[in-house]
């Protein structure tokens, strides 16, 4: 039976849908985002296409492409604009947040806990999330290195889409049928949404590439759109895009997600905790306003932060501090 488990976490609220000890979701949300489904105060900037497109500035500084635009608005104008796509991150840039005009009342978009339903967990029973393999799906959205029985993906992220490239010792028709379920199975647990590209291997059967066709539509649930294996080994699967995937926020910000993780780590400790890590990981954990001190709260002691030059930014790690 599959079930969702949440924790409410320092800098990132988490949570990942279980099923036979496996996880085959996962959400990470970053608390001062402007969620989907809000609807805020805006002021439009500048129009892009009369009567199409224009970017507005929200209450509180975020700007967000406003499509379609009505025809009535003008620069400077005040409006209300509900969210319909929060913001992407990516490596050295925001991707801006997509919204339209409403007349509705404000509110604020709904937060992943909300959603689920469900509370958070302790954070000092046993770790469900490590036991299904958080800290794996981690580093496969950080490398886009993904293996599967028979072969392994490429996750590449771009701006128009993000790719798997399917490669393996196995027979085409094989592997093809293979990766294109490890994709699916990848884009349902990484949460990836947009335009979604597979590159599996050149099949000459129709039959085969049928077959791979059908795999997908075994994992992923609706609703998607996705097009056939063409004769390239080449297939388009097309998901509806609320909300950054975990490699976009991984990618997009690899410091703090690196912070995260191993702030993570140490609130499940008791007592006095040491944290080591590379210089930037420390410096980011001591500029991020109430961090050290929620840390402290959590694990009912005080924190020490080292930091370690010949550290990697993904190898920091927490001990107990010795008396």
């Amino acid at each position: 039976m599959a079930e969702w488990l949440y924790e409410d976490g320092i800098g990132e609220n988490r949570a990942i849908l279980v099923e036979d000890d496996t996880i085959v979701e996962a959400v990470i949300e970053l608390p001062a985002t402007i969620r989907a489904g809000a609807i805020l105060p805006a002021r439009l900037t500048s129009i892009l296409i009369p009567g199409r497109r224009g970017i507005a500035a929200l209450d509180g500084g975020e700007e967000a492409l406003i499509e379609p635009l009505p025809k009535a608005l003008t620069e400077g104008a005040a409006f209300r604009a509900e969210i319909l796509r929060e913001a992407i991150p990516e490596p050295g840039h925001l991707k801006r947040a997509v919204g339209r005009a409403t007349d509705a009342d404000l509110r604020a978009g709904p937060a992943l806990s909300e959603r689920l339903g469900v509370g958070a967990a302790s954070a000092h029973g046993p770790d469900r999330f490590e036991q299904a393999g958080w800290s794996e799906l981690l580093e496969q959205a950080a490398t886009g290195e993904i293996p599967f029985q028979g072969g392994s993906l490429r996750m590449s992220l771009t701006p128009a889409m993000t790719l798997f490239d399917v490669d393996g010792p196995l027979a085409p028709a094989e592997l093809a049928e293979a990766g294109a379920r490890a994709a699916a199975e990848a884009v349902r647990r990484l949460g990836i949404g947009g335009s979604i590209g597979i590159d599996l291997p050149t099949v000459p059967d129709k039959a085969a590439r049928q077959r791979a066709a059908a795999a997908i539509d075994v994992v992923l649930p609706q609703p998607f759109e996705r097009t056939a294996v063409n004769g390239f080994g080449f297939l388009q699967i097309v998901r509806r895009r609320q909300r950054p995937s975990v490699p976009e926020i991984v990618q997009g910000d690899p410091l703090g997600a690196a912070a995260r993780a191993l702030l993570r780590r140490a609130e499940r400790m008791v007592g006095a905790v040491t944290l080591q890590a590379a210089p930037a990981v420390i410096g980011h954990i001591e500029a991020q306003p109430g961090w050290v001190a929620a840390l402290a709260r959590r694990t009912g002691g005080a924190v020490a932060l080292r930091a370690e030059p010949g550290l990697a930014i993904s190898a920091g790690h927490a001990q107990i501090s010795q008396s």
